[in-house]
């Protein structure tokens, strides 16, 4: 029988789990470059076609179940991060990205300074303006990374970290990097000390500024933010604009 992983979507049949999808050709690219993408010292739950050769049937994808949860272990997502970034530093932009309009698509858009968006001003739309006028553009190489990795690193014991999905964005590895460190600062209980244990990645200060303006972004368009999730942002900012 199905078993649900904790509060779902997730569903786990045995060695085999499943998910729902809400984008079919977004989900056939991550199981296609999860499925040839190789990392040192990172397990991955490597996807799964159907009999008839599907990655996506009926809005659900299936992938081999890894063992493991989330832990409060931010460097070695950090570093994680890194390392699924090397390996995908020379894959093609995908053209869904093109088109995606969800929050997240105008979060990155605006936070980069590529277009507006109607940000509320209560849940961080306030602070997004004015932190953005010391946003300088990122002289990085932008590549194909996860977007959202706070939390979605798994571990077990001594085992390498594991992932089990990709949130593709089309920006820098190092702004990868500081988006976790973001997320763990405002809601993870990070040490104070975390951002600065990655300062020797390259632009780093902006590197954390775009990525905390990201997070803002989201958080001023999303419909279920709260006062009590801005205030781990506010948390965030101290740290970003000390750098």
């Amino acid at each position: 029988m199905p078993e649900l992983v904790g509060a779902g979507p997730l569903w786990r049949c045995d060695e085999i789990a499943l998910r729902p999808v809400t984008s079919p050709a977004e989900a056939s690219w991550v199981a296609q470059t999860l499925g040839e993408l190789h990392v040192p010292d990172l397990r991955i739950g490597r996807p799964l076609r159907s009999s008839d050769g599907r990655w996506v049937v009926g809005g659900w994808v299936a992938f081999r179940h890894i063992e493991g949860r989330p832990e409060p272990r931010y460097d070695d997502v950090v570093s994680a991060s890194l390392r699924l970034h090397k390996a995908t530093a020379d894959l093609p932009r995908p053209r869904f990205l093109s088109t995606r309009a969800d929050v997240f698509a105008m979060a990155d858009r605006a936070a980069a300074g590529m277009e507006e968006a109607p940000l509320d001003p209560a849940l961080g739309g306030r602070l997004f303006d004015v932190l953005s006028g010391s946003r300088k553009p990122l002289g990085l190489r932008a590549q194909v990374v996860h977007g959202d990795l706070f939390g979605n690193v798994l571990f077990v014991g001594d085992a390498a970290p594991g992932i089990i999905d990709f949130t593709a964005f089309y920006r820098p590895a190092e702004w990868a990097a500081a988006v976790v460190v973001v997320d763990a600062l405002a809601w993870g209980g990070a040490d104070d000390g975390l951002p600065r244990r990655w300062s020797h990645l390259p632009e780093w200060p902006q590197a954390m500024l775009h990525a905390l303006l990201f997070r803002l972004a989201v958080h001023a368009l999303h419909p279920h933010s709260t006062q009590e999730s801005q205030r781990g942002l506010e948390r965030a900012a101290r740290q970003v604009t000390a750098l």
